[in-house]
């Protein structure tokens, strides 16, 4: 890595091509794949003007980088790594510095390269990035060289206005701007949300398509959202706009990408799968194409239309490069690069110039690969100079230390249904509920609202076991409120079912619960059932279907989020204060650096595989 920061791309705005937005429907199948491989010329030999018949265009990727400036802490902050003798082994990895490097070695020697994303960029954000409404992310996507993403459901936490804003740029409309004498840009590369439309005009908000050029050669790129956005996102965010099927969408504008002349189509779609395997390297072919994934990607790639060459997904924050068969049989890559900046995936697509398509036959797993942004690396130093200036900012109210763990406490990386962080966001909302009404009996927390893990070890120099305001809001950035609703013991028990029933069914959403409520999960089951209803208690004693209960929880569960109906239908809500003061609040209250919490022992739902 050389010791200044390499020179943005001159093609960038040159070659780039914003695609108008208009035209429907779906599309013929692909032209028959050729046997070639790039450099080589074919059957009726190099065009006129001396190029060669075929090109190899490399299309890096990568998604849910959700402003990991940082590197990411403990589990958040690794990969595993299969072994050539069947073990696995855990590596650091992340962070922009390192992302940064690992896009421009990549690079090198590869004149056409674009780079693409599939979502959620940001939202759901550390402090360094999110106490900034997320500016610094976009800036530091600018300098790292990404041409196009795709618009995620975080994208939307903050509303379709900010999202324009984070698209051409200005000052946050309340909180201003960040640094004197200086105007947020916006992004150098478009934002793609082509099934996402305005309720009234039944327009996309932003940009449906945009198509790359490079020498003659172009490639489309569309860009969606999961259809179910609305359910994971607050009512605030999604007001005013619609949500379209994510096939019907795809096909649509490969329609009108063709009918332009453009044959080469990438689709950046924010929903993803779960790999058989966590390791980032394993075959997800085997033992046959795709039958190393399960979930909603599976079914949207196979209802694709052909003419679509390769799939960059996202939004489930896994691993996987596979070929997956499109609805004519072909195979067809898909892929996600896990989240956080700690993966990237280099796929290589061979661009034929007389037939303007992609050879299909060499978009193998052999030529698309997941690999690991390792921090043994030198670091990028326009992202150093980038986070120290950022940092300067946050860290009069990111250093101060607001409690004390005596160990990890694992959240988003914890390995099971129960995590020992979720216990402790349960607990402390059930706290602060109690606080406001002492009437208050439970807490219930979604496991999609608790973005890290806390700990042990210091960040900084605040000492190991320190938990400062950064640390808590990186866990919980959503500055959702603490609600308290009233609900009968049989909606909390319906509640508890629709974590693995309905929207949930084929992916369970374990809600995290306070101290004294347990039940049995038996996962052998299927559906509702898996919650064994005569097993739920509180505080020992069987919950009552005709008793009425005091619930805590934040204000996006409250509002019925992440499938949970149920929950949204509570009766006298009383509104408290944001999540993560009520979580500060508990952990200053119940630590000290001679007295730290220690880690729970997430044993309040008993598992039955």
């Amino acid at each position: 890595m050389p010791a200044t920061p390499q020179p943005r791309r001159p093609r960038r705005r040159a070659t780039r091509v914003l695609a108008a937005a208009a035209g429907l429907a779906t599309i013929g199948a692909l032209a028959a794949a050729l046997p070639a491989s790039a450099g080589q010329d074919t059957a009726g030999g190099a065009s006129a003007a001396g190029k060669k018949r075929t090109v190899d265009v490399q299309l890096l990727s990568f998604n849910d980088f959700h402003g990991n400036l940082q590197p990411p802490a403990g589990s958040s902050g690794q990969v595993t790594e299969k072994q050539p003798d069947g073990s696995e082994k855990k590596i650091d990895a992340g962070g922009a510095e390192y992302l940064a490097t690992s896009l421009r070695t990549a690079r090198k020697g590869k004149p056409y390269s674009v780079t693409a994303a599939a979502g959620d960029l940001i939202g759901a954000s550390p402090l360094l990035s999110g106490l900034f409404h997320d500016e610094p992310t976009v800036e530091a996507m600018n300098k790292l060289g990404l041409d196009v993403t795709s618009v995620g459901n975080h994208e939307f936490d903050e509303g379709a206005k900010e999202l324009a804003r984070m698209q051409k740029g200005g000052c946050h409309p309340k909180d201003g701007c960040f640094e004197k004498g200086k105007k947020f840009k916006g992004a150098d590369y478009p934002y793609l949300a082509a099934n996402v439309t305005d309720e009234k005009t039944d327009k996309p908000i932003l940009k449906p398509y945009w198509v790359w050029k490079h020498k003659g050669v172009k490639v489309g790129f569309i860009g969606v959202t999961l259809e179910g956005t609305p359910d994971i996102v607050s009512a605030d965010g999604v007001k005013g706009l619609k949500f379209h099927d994510e096939i019907e969408t795809v096909n649509k504008y490969a329609k009108i990408l063709d009918k332009q002349g453009v044959k080469s189509i990438v689709t950046l779609i924010h929903e993803g799968g779960a790999p058989a395997s966590q390791a980032y390297n394993y075959n997800c072919d085997s033992p046959g194409a795709g039958d190393g994934i399960s979930g909603p990607i599976t079914t949207i790639a196979k209802g694709i239309t052909p003419k679509v060459d390769a799939l960059v997904t996202g939004h489930t924050h896994a691993a996987y490069v596979c070929s997956i068969p499109d609805p004519s049989g072909k195979a067809r890559m898909v892929t996600s690069a896990s989240s956080f900046g700690k993966l990237y995936t280099d796929t290589t697509l061979t661009y034929d110039r007389r037939t303007k398509d992609i050879v299909r036959t060499s978009v193998k797993s052999a030529k698309s690969a997941n690999h690991v942004v390792s921090r043994e690396q030198a670091k990028a130093p326009d992202m150093t100079s980038l986070i120290a200036r950022w940092d300067k900012l946050a860290a009069p109210v990111a250093n101060q230390p607001v409690g004390f763990i005596s160990g990890d406490i694992p959240g988003r990386g914890a390995t099971t249904p129960e995590a020992p962080l979720g216990d402790l966001i349960a607990d402390a909302q059930l706290a602060h509920g109690k606080s406001l009404d002492p009437e208050t009996d439970l807490a219930l927390m979604n496991p999609g609202g608790i973005r890290s893990d806390l700990v042990h070890k210091a960040s900084g120099s605040e000492g190991d076991g320190a938990v400062t305001y950064g640390e808590g809001f990186t866990v919980q950035p959503f500055s959702n409120t603490v609600n308290l609703v009233d609900l009968t013991g049989a909606q909390v028990i319906t509640g508890l079912k629709q974590q693995v029933s309905g929207s949930n069914a084929a992916s369970p959403k374990i809600l995290q619960i306070s101290d004294g409520l347990t039940y049995t999960l038996d996962m052998t089951k299927s559906g509702a059932d898996r919650v064994v209803t005569d097993s739920i208690k509180l505080d020992g004693k069987a919950l009552d279907p005709n008793a009425t209960y005091r619930v805590a929880m934040n204000s996006f569960l409250a509002g019925g989020g992440d499938g949970f109906a149920e929950l949204g239908k509570g009766t006298k809500p009383l509104v408290g204060s944001d999540d993560l003061k009520a979580f500060n609040e508990y952990l200053t209250a119940n630590s000290s650096a001679d007295k730290p919490i220690a880690p729970p022992k997430a044993d309040r739902i008993t598992i039955v595989k």
